[in-house]
């Protein structure tokens, strides 16, 4: 089985990366529908019941409920947004702050995640591939400030 990893960081290979050839013989293949890609999720870190994962096809409206039931209930609300969902994930952390009770902060950390696709031959031809790309994610922490001088945790990724 073939690894095809990019090298760059970028969303899309540069035409000068070692991997653009291999991506454009990949969208090729895809697009004459000899290969059938298959994203496979991202690797999630451990859910705690404080966790909120944001994507583009939740309802923001429900999201929002549920941070302000988790901010009653506790001290502090997680928020991951990955790729295309960042922006949501920000502006979800933004509107908890503004309409929560009491003096609320945020703390933000991003990172890269590494995603795998798979590419699975419709004939007897190829070989099953995979293709390794990455994607930019945040998270956020949400808490509530109680006194005048604290220090926030930093958020544990692993």
């Amino acid at each position: 089985m073939n690894r095809l990893k990019k090298t760059n960081s970028c969303s899309e290979p540069t035409p000068t990366s070692t991997g653009w050839s291999k991506f454009a013989e990949i969208k090729d293949l895809i697009d004459k529908e000899e290969f059938s890609l298959r994203k496979r999720l991202p690797r999630k870190l451990p859910k705690r019941k404080n966790d909120v994962y944001v994507s583009r096809r939740t309802n923001f409206k429900q999201q929002l409920e549920r941070c302000h039931k988790l901010m009653n209930s506790g001290n502090e609300v997680y928020i991951h947004g990955l790729g295309a969902a960042i922006n949501r994930a920000v502006n979800l952390a933004l509107e908890v702050k503004k309409s929560s009770i009491g003096n609320v902060e945020t703390e933000t950390q991003t990172s890269t995640v590494e995603l795998v696709d798979d590419l699975e031959p419709e004939t007897d031809e190829h070989e099953p591939e995979i293709f390794i790309r990455n994607n930019s994610a945040v998270h956020i922490k949400v808490f509530k400030v109680t006194g005048t001088s604290v220090e926030p945790e930093q958020i544990q990724l692993t």
